[in-house]
C-alpha cells in the first residue's frame, strides 16, 4: 500500500511543512525524540518535494529535501568516504521505475541485485585499525558525523577485535531489539527519566548519552566496509571490487553482526520480478522480527554496476530503500477500559484517536496491567507511539512525552470490579476480581467448552448462559452432571438437541488430560503450556502434587510464573475433584511422568518425531484435513516432538500444505526438511488411526 502525500496549497502551507519537517528532524537527530512519526515525516518530507519540483524558484535554503538527514546532524568528525541516506519507493510500480532508471544509466540491464531489510535504527562508522575498534562516528550530514566512542562497551554485536587484523571502516546500523528496548525503559524510568517512544529513538538518545547513571544494551548491523588511508593496498582492492553479498559474507566471517545472522538475511537475485518477491516475503516475516525494520534495501550488487550509475548530493544512484506500510504511529489516548477476562482478571485497554497503521484503521490498544500504566506514566490526552506488527494486537509504546501540554489526567483505576462490583485483588501485577473465574462464568464455560479445549459441540455462549441463569451450572463440572430433564425443561431444547448435548458431554469426558488442563483456564497456561505440562506429568494427580521447583522442570516456566499455577490449582482443588468424580479423564496418552524420588525414568518409548521441532504452515490435506491447527499441535506432541509457529535454525521439519507462503521460503533459505501433509501422514502412521 502506497500512503498518499499532503499536498500543499500555497507558499505559507509549504514554508510551514519545511519549518515541520526541520523541527522533527532537528529533534530526532539530538536526542532520538521528534513529534512526527517515521510515516509522517516521510509524507511530509514528499508533498515538500512535490511542491519543490512545480516551484523551483520558491525553494528554501533550510528545505530538507536533497540533504543527508534532513540538514540536521551535526558533526565535526570527517568520513573517510561520504556516508549518505538512501532515496525511497512505496511501491511495487515505483520500484520498477527506479530499477529502469539505474539500467538507463549504466547502459546494461542490471543482472545481480542484492536485497536485506532496513533496520530501524541510527546510521554509523566504525573504524578498525589492525583489527581493534577504535572509533564510532555516527552519519551526521553525510560528510562529518559525531563521535559516539564512549558508547563502544554498550553494543553487542561489534567486536572489539576482528577475526583478522585488517585496517577498515564497517558501516551499519545500531539499534534495539524489543528485549533491550524493554530493559532500557525500565532502567530509564528506575533512574527517574521519562520513557523512550520507541526503540529507534531509544538507540538514537543512549548512543549519544554520556555519564549516563544506566547502562542499556544496543545491537549492530554491518551493511558495508570500505577501505581507508591506512588499509593495506590489496584488501583496499578487494573492497572495491567484490560484489556486495560478498562483502558481507566477507565482513560476518570477521566476527561482526549482520542480517545473515537473522531471520531475514541479505540475498542476492537476478530480477526486478525477484527483488519483489524477496520484498513480499521480508515484510511477511516483519512480525516475527525481534528487532524493528521500516522497509527494504535494494542494492546493484556488482562494484562495476554500482561505479557506473554513480552518486547524487544525497544518495547512491544504484540503491534505494523500499518503505513498508508503518507499523507505529503517533496519536491521542482518549481513555481507559476495564475488561473482565474468563479467569477474573481485570485488563485495561487504551481508547485511541483512529490512526491508521499498516492498513488498518486502529482504535484500541494494549496496556497490559496497572503496573504498567504506571511505569510508563501514562495520562489521559498523551500523545503516545503505537506499534502495530501484522496481526499482533496493537500496544501503546509510550507517551510521548515532550509534546504534553499541561493539560493531561491521570488515569483513574478501578477501585471495585467493573464486571460484578466486587473487591479486587491487587496483589499481583495483573489485577483480579476476587471472585475469579465466577466473576465471568459464561465467558470461562465458553472458552472451557470450545473446539481447542474439551470440544463440546451445541455448548454455545447462548446455552451457556440459559444454564448459569437456570442455577443448573456454576462451575465447569457441573457440565458434566445434567440430566436429561433438566435440559428438557429449558427453552428451545428438544430431544434431539438434548440428546446430542449429552452425547457431546459424555465424549468431552475421555479428552486426554491436556485438553482438560486447558478447560480449566490456569493463568499463566494455554493450550501449548497445558500440552507441555500434560505430558511432563502424565496424571493430574502428579501435576497436583508438584511444588514450585517441580512446576519448574516444564519447559518454559519459570520462578514468576510457577507460584501462580500452583496457587490455580489449588484454588481449582474443589472443581477438579468434582471433574475426577464425574469420570472426566485425568491423564495424558502416551507420557510416563516423572519418576518417583530416588527411581529412575523408564525412557518413553521414541516417537518418529523424537527430539524433533515441527512447524505447520498452510492447509492440510488428505489424512490430516479434517485437524484444527491444535489437534496437528498435539499429534506432533504425541509422536515426541514439539511444535513451534515461527521457522529458525533450530526448526527440524517444515510441514507445507496447500498456499504456503513465508515460512516454507524461510525453510527452503535455512535448508529445513520439508515434507508434504500425505508424506507427514505417512511418517506418524499408527499415531494417525
Amino acid at each position: 500500500m502506497t500512503t498518499t502525500p499532503a499536498v500543499l496549497a500555497d507558499a505559507a502551507a509549504y514554508a510551514d511543512a519545511v519549518a515541520t519537517a526541520t523541527k522533527a528532524a532537528a529533534a530526532y537527530y539530538a536526542d532520538g525524540g521528534s513529534a512526527l512519526d517515521d510515516d509522517s515525516y516521510d509524507r511530509l518530507v514528499r508533498a515538500i518535494e512535490a511542491y519543490e519540483s512545480e516551484h523551483p524558484d520558491e525553494i528554501l535554503a533550510d528545505s530538507p529535501t536533497g540533504k543527508v538527514a534532513g540538514g540536521a546532524a551535526v558533526g565535526d568528525v570527517p568520513h573517510t568516504i561520504p556516508m549518505l541516506s538512501l532515496d525511497n519507493v512505496f511501491s511495487a510500480e515505483q520500484f520498477s521505475a527506479w530499477a529502469a532508471g539505474v539500467d538507463r544509466r549504466i547502459g546494461r540491464e542490471v543482472t545481480q541485485w542484492s536485497v536485506e531489510p532496513k533496520l530501524d535504527g541510527l546510521a554509523i562508522a566504525a573504524r578498525y585499525v589492525n583489527g581493534r575498534l577504535t572509533r564510532l562516528i555516527t552519519r551526521g550530514d553525510g560528510t562529518a558525523g559525531e563521535d559516539v566512542s564512549h558508547g563502544i562497551t554498550s553494543i553487542e554485536g561489534l567486536p572489539a577485535e576482528l577475526a583478522e587484523p585488517y585496517t577498515l571502516e564497517i558501516r551499519g546500523e545500531v539499534l534495539m531489539t524489543t528485549a533491550q528496548f524493554e530493559e532500557a525503559n525500565e532502567a530509564r524510568t528506575a533512574h527517574g527519566g521519562e520513557p523512550f517512544a520507541n526503540a529507534r529513538s531509544a538507540a538514537a538518545g543512549s548512543l549519544r548519552a554520556k555519564d549516563r547513571a544506566y547502562k542499556v544494551r544496543m545491537l549492530f548491523f554491518g551493511y558495508g566496509v570500505i577501505p581507508t588511508e591506512h588499509t593495506a593496498e590489496d584488501l583496499a582492492e578487494q573492497l572495491r571490487t567484490l560484489p556486495h553479498g560478498e562483502l558481507m559474507t566477507k565482513v560476518a566471517a570477521l566476527g561482526v553482526h549482520t542480517a545473515d545472522a537473522t531471520e531475514v538475511p541479505g540475498r542476492v537475485v537476478a530480477t526486478v520480478e525477484e527483488v519483489q518477491q524477496r520484498i513480499e516475503e521480508i515484510g511477511a516475516l516483519r512480525a516475527e522480527l525481534p528487532f524493528g525494520i521500516d522497509g527494504v534495501v535494494i542494492k546493484a550488487d556488482l562494484a562495476a554496476d554500482q561505479q557506473a550509475a554513480g552518486f547524487g548530493t544525497r544518495a547512491p544512484r544504484w540503491a534505494i530503500a523500499y518503505k513498508l506500510p508503518a507499523v507505529e504511529k503517533i496519536t491521542k489516548l482518549v481513555g481507559v477500559e476495564w475488561n473482565v477476562g474468563r479467569t477474573g482478571v481485570i485488563a485495561p485497554r487504551a481508547q485511541l484517536e483512529p490512526v491508521e497503521i499498516d492498513g488498518s484503521t486502529v482504535t484500541y490498544a494494549t496496556l497490559h496491567n496497572p503496573a504498567d500504566i504506571t511505569r510508563r506514566d501514562l495520562r489521559l490526552g498523551d500523545q503516545v507511539m503505537v506499534y502495530k506488527a501484522g496481526d499482533i494486537i496493537p500496544r501503546i509504546e509510550a507517551p510521548v512525552a515532550h509534546l504534553r501540554t499541561g493539560d493531561e489526567q491521570p488515569i483513574v483505576f478501578p477501585e471495585v470490579c467493573p464486571q460484578c462490583g466486587s473487591g479486587i485483588d491487587t496483589s499481583e501485577q495483573r489485577w483480579r476480581c476476587e471472585r475469579g473465574r465466577n466473576c465471568h462464568l459464561v465467558a470461562s464455560l465458553s472458552y472451557a467448552a470450545g473446539r481447542d479445549q474439551l470440544d463440546i459441540e451445541g455448548l454455545g455462549a447462548s446455552r451457556i448462559v440459559q444454564l448459569v441463569d437456570a442455577g443448573l451450572v456454576t462451575d465447569l463440572a457441573d457440565l458434566f452432571t445434567l440430566t436429561r430433564d433438566e435440559l428438557l425443561a429449558l427453552d428451545r431444547m428438544g430431544a434431539t438437541s438434548t440428546d446430542n448435548l449429552l452425547a457431546a458431554i459424555e465424549r468431552a469426558k475421555t479428552q486426554p488430560l491436556s485438553r482438560v488442563l486447558c478447560a480449566l483456564g490456569v493463568r499463566g497456561t494455554g493450550r501449548s503450556m497445558s500440552r507441555r505440562i500434560a505430558r511432563h506429568f502424565a496424571t493430574m494427580d502428579a501435576i497436583r502434587a508438584a511444588d514450585e521447583a517441580a512446576i519448574q522442570e516444564v519447559e518454559g516456566i519459570g520462578p514468576e510464573k510457577s507460584p501462580v499455577i500452583v496457587a490455580e490449582l489449588a484454588e481449582l482443588a474443589p472443581v477438579i475433584d468434582k471433574l475426577v468424580a464425574a469420570g472426566v479423564n485425568m491423564t495424558e496418552p502416551g507420557a510416563t511422568g516423572p519418576a518417583p524420588q530416588g527411581e529412575t525414568a523408564d525412557a518413553p518409548a521414541a516417537g518418529p518425531l523424537d527430539g524433533m521441532t515441527v512447524v505447520v504452515t498452510g492447509a492440510m490435506t488428505g489424512a490430516l484435513e479434517a485437524l484444527s491447527r491444535n489437534q496437528m499441535n498435539e499429534l506432533i506432541e504425541r509422536a515426541g516432538g514439539k511444535s513451534s509457529s515461527s521457522v529458525s535454525k533450530r526448526t527440524s521439519l517444515v510441514v507445507a500444505g496447500e498456499g504456503a507462503g513465508s515460512k516454507r521460503t524461510k525453510a527452503e533459505d535455512l535448508g529445513v526438511r520439508l515434507l508434504t501433509p500425505d508424506e507427514f501422514a505417512e511418517m506418524l502412521g499408527e499415531l494417525l488411526a
